[in-house]
C-alpha cells in the first residue's frame, strides 16, 4: 500500500536518522531502501549498510521507531552495497518508500556435507582480528574436554594459526599414520593447525583455492576419531576460510566474538549477517575484554568502553552468552600454552568461559550442563 500512514510515519521517524558517512538521513541518503509494514505492525527495513557506515546506524534506526503509532515490531534486514546483491536504491524525493526485496532464503551451500564423526561443529569467528577469539576458542575447547567430551580443534586460521602457542605445542609436528594426519593431543584436545606444520616464519600468502584445499584436509584427512564436539577457529573477517567452511561442512552455529567498542561491534555485525545469509545460525555473541576487575580490591574498569557486545545482541536479537574479563596473568598463561580455565580456574575470566561453554552444549545439544571448575 504506497499511502500507508504508519509507513508514512515509519519513513518521517527516520529522516530524523543521519548517516554522518554522506550527511544526509538515512532516506535521502538510500541507506533504508525499503520498508515493508505487515498487518500486525510490523515493520521489515531493507538497509544497506557499507563497511564505512557505523555501527551505531542500526541502534538509532530502531530507536526512531520506538515510539512510532501502530509500529509493533521492527526487523533490519541488511545488505551490502558492495556486493551487487540486495534492493536497489528508492527516490527520496516520492516521500514514501516502496515495499523491500525479498531477502534470499538462506540455505546450505549445495556441497556442505554432513561429518558424523565430528560431532557437533561450531564456528568461533569476529569480525576484526585482536579480540580475543583464538582466546575464547582455545578455553571453550578445554572446558568441553575437561567436562568429559571428546573435543577437536581445527585452528582455521590461515594467516594467524596461534594454538600451538596456546597449547604449549609448538613444535610438535602431527604424525602420519596410513595416510591420515594424527592430531596433536593437549590439555584432552585434539588440535590440528597449520602452526604444526609450516615454519614459524613462513609467510601465508595463498588464494581463495588453496585456503579451501587445507580446510577440507584438515577435515577430511585428519584422524579425528569419533568427537562429540568439533571447534573451528576462524579467521577474522567474512573471506575464503569461513566461506570455505560453510560449503564443506554442516555446522550446528557460530559464536561471534566481540569487544565492548564500537569499531570491533561493527564488524561483528557483518560477520553475524554472513552467517545468517548461507544459513549458519548464530549462537550468540560472546563480549572479551569486557572490563578489568582490579585483583586487589575487585573493583570494576571498563578499559574499552562498555556494553557494546550487549548492543550487538539486541541488535542482533540474540543472547549474550559472556561477558569475559581482562585478568592479569591471561597473555602469560598463553605464552606458556595453559588456557585460563586451566591456568587460574577460578578467576572471573575461567567462570565466565566455563558458564559460556555449557551455555554452547544447552543451545546445540539440548543438554542442560553446569561445568565444575577445572583441577587439572
Amino acid at each position: 500500500m504506497a499511502h500507508d500512514p504508519v509507513k508514512a510515519r515509519v519513513a518521517a521517524a527516520l529522516t530524523g536518522v543521519l548517516n554522518p558517512r554522506v550527511g544526509k538521513d538515512v532516506i535521502s541518503a538510500g541507506t533504508v531502501a525499503g520498508i515493508e509494514v505487515q498487518p500486525d505492525g510490523k515493520v521489515r527495513l531493507a538497509v544497506l549498510l557499507r563497511r564505512e557506515d557505523p555501527a551505531s546506524l542500526a541502534r538509532e534506526i530502531r530507536a526512531a521507531l520506538r515510539d512510532v503509532e501502530g509500529v509493533t515490531g521492527v526487523k533490519l534486514d541488511f545488505h551490502d552495497p558492495a556486493s551487487g546483491t540486495g534492493p536497489s536504491h528508492l527516490p527520496p524525493s516520492h516521500g514514501s518508500v516502496e515495499p523491500a526485496q525479498p531477502t534470499p532464503k538462506a540455505t546450505l551451500a549445495p556441497s556442505a556435507r554432513q561429518l558424523p564423526h565430528l560431532g557437533r561443529i561450531v564456528a568461533i569467528s569476529s569480525g576484526k582480528g585482536g579480540v580475543g577469539k583464538s582466546t575464547v576458542a582455545a578455553n571453550l575447547a578445554v572446558a568441553l574436554a575437561a567436562a568429559g567430551y571428546c573435543v577437536g580443534l581445527m585452528d582455521a586460521d590461515i594467516y594467524g594459526p596461534n594454538l600451538p602457542r596456546m597449547f604449549g605445542i609448538v613444535g610438535q609436528q602431527p604424525l602420519v599414520l596410513d595416510g591420515k594426519m594424527q592430531p596433536v593431543e593437549a590439555h584432552g584436545v585434539k588440535v590440528m593447525s597449520l602452526g604444526s606444520i609450516v615454519e614459524r616464519d613462513a609467510a601465508a600468502i595463498w588464494r581463495g583455492p588453496i585456503i579451501q584445499k587445507i580446510i577440507q584436509q584438515f577435515l577430511t584427512d585428519v584422524e579425528w576419531g569419533q568427537l562429540d564436539y568439533f571447534i573451528v577457529d576462524l579467521p577474522p573477517g567474512t573471506g575464503d576460510a569461513q566461506l570455505s567452511l560453510v560449503q564443506s561442512v554442516h555446522l550446528d552455529g557460530a559464536l561471534i566474538v566481540t569487544t565492548p567498542q564500537e569499531v570491533a561491534v561493527g564488524d561483528a555485525l557483518r560477520g553475524a549477517k554472513m552467517f545468517e545469509k548461507v544459513g549458519v545460525p548464530v549462537l550468540g555473541i560472546v563480549e572479551n575484554m569486557s572490563y578489568f576487575a582490579c585483583p586487589h580490591c575487585g573493583e570494576r574498569t571498563a578499559i574499552f568502553a562498555s556494553g557494546g557486545g550487549r548492543r550487538l545482541a539486541e541488535e542482533l536479537g540474540l543472547p549474550l552468552l559472556a561477558e569475559v574479563p581482562l585478568q592479569a596473568g591471561m597473555p602469560d598463561l598463553s605464552e606458556t600454552g595453559v588456557p585460563v580455565v586451566l591456568g587460574e580456574p577460578g578467576s572471573a575470566a575461567a567462570r565466565a568461559l566455563l558458564d559460556l561453554a555449557a551455555a554452547v552444549v544447552q543451545l546445540v545439544s539440548g543438554q542442560s550442563v553446569r561445568l565444575p571448575v577445572i583441577v587439572d
